[in-house]
């Protein structure tokens, strides 16, 4: 029981809560909780297979917008600018905004002109855009020797 000195030589009873000893035990069961919450984790030890997955079927008609390497745009054969892209495009799709474009860009591209084609799609309410690149199997020994130089 805690006391409380005064100017009288009475000790008179503390009626107030001492929280000293509460403290210290909640910092016992805190650090007990830190030690013991990563043990309780299961680390299960799983060899997960590799995914081999064949590349999906393209439409039979593919729309491709292609940006040379000169900054020319082509949707299909039909050479174009980015004013007639939209035309051009409402016109190889029938104004159908489903129809998956497939960009293909020459790799020497700057990225904000890839960025500007896409905003320009995207505008005008095409939103399945996918882009075109070579598989790594495919690309011509020279390139491949090119890159591991690099």
């Amino acid at each position: 029981m805690a006391g409380r000195l005064s100017d009288s030589d009475d000790f008179e009873e503390n009626h107030d809560i001492n929280i000293t000893p509460f403290i210290d035990v909640m910092l016992v069961l805190l650090i007990i909780f830190m030690v013991a919450a990563p043990l309780s984790t299961v680390d299960i030890p799983v060899e997960l297979p590799v995914a081999v997955a064949d590349a999906p079927q393209r439409p039979s008609e593919p729309v491709f917008v292609t940006i040379t390497e000169d900054l020319s745009l082509a949707v299909g054969e039909i050479e174009t600018d980015a004013a007639g892209l939209p035309m051009e495009i409402g016109i190889a799709t029938s104004l159908n905004r489903d129809t998956r474009l497939y960009i293909r860009a020459d790799k020497s591209v700057p990225y904000g002109e890839l960025i500007s084609v896409m905003n320009i799609l995207r505008g005008e309410g095409y939103l399945k855009v996918g882009l075109v690149g070579l598989d790594q199997s495919a690309a011509p020994p020279e390139d491949l020797g090119a890159e591991a130089t690099e």
